[in-house]
């Protein structure tokens, strides 16, 4: 479950936001971080304790907002697109329980037309066996449309045009 190495480019982060998925200063989040091999975006992580469900799993909801959260990603870096979450159907596989270490995966399935983005999230345990797939219809904004829909500030503008311009 190596991610860092030649292969693979680690994506910018913010340390200035409260996102439950992706802030490094959120102490009751997931603090992912994201990287990309340009087919695909991934994060490792370790879902904490407090995260659990019922008998040390983790908790369905947290497995749902894991693979959001790498699809919003995979969208972001890979369409060089400010995502909103449309919809997402989830399939749980395998048990997954807090403290063992995950890798997730976002990738693109189709590009509906300028607006739209049906994409694909999966949840692999230290064994690299899938425990959960997702697949999630996005609505997919340009910078200037973002803006001017008011779905992000100036400031995170200036950073997803930073992601935009990495390939």
């Amino acid at each position: 479950m190596v991610l860092k190495n030649e292969d693979y480019t680690q994506l910018p982060n913010r340390g200035d936001h409260n996102c439950f998925g992706c802030s490094p200063v959120n102490t009751s989040g997931l603090r992912m971080t994201f990287y990309t091999d340009e087919a695909a975006v991934y994060s490792k992580l370790v879902v904490p304790h407090h995260l659990c469900g019922w008998n040390n799993l983790v908790h369905g909801g947290v497995l749902t907002t894991i693979m959001d959260e790498i699809m919003s990603w995979a969208t972001i870096y890979l369409l060089k697109r400010i995502p909103m979450t449309k919809s997402i159907s989830v399939d749980f596989l395998k048990p997954v329980y807090v403290g063992n270490p995950l890798k997730a995966e976002g990738t693109v399935l189709d590009k509906k037309g300028k607006h739209e983005a049906l994409m694909e999230g999966r949840i692999y345990n230290k064994d690299d066996v899938c425990c959960a797939r997702a697949t999630g219809t996005f609505a997919v904004f340009s910078p200037a449309v973002a803006k001017r829909l008011s779905i992000t500030d100036s400031e995170s503008l200036k950073w997803f045009e930073k992601i935009f311009d990495l390939k």
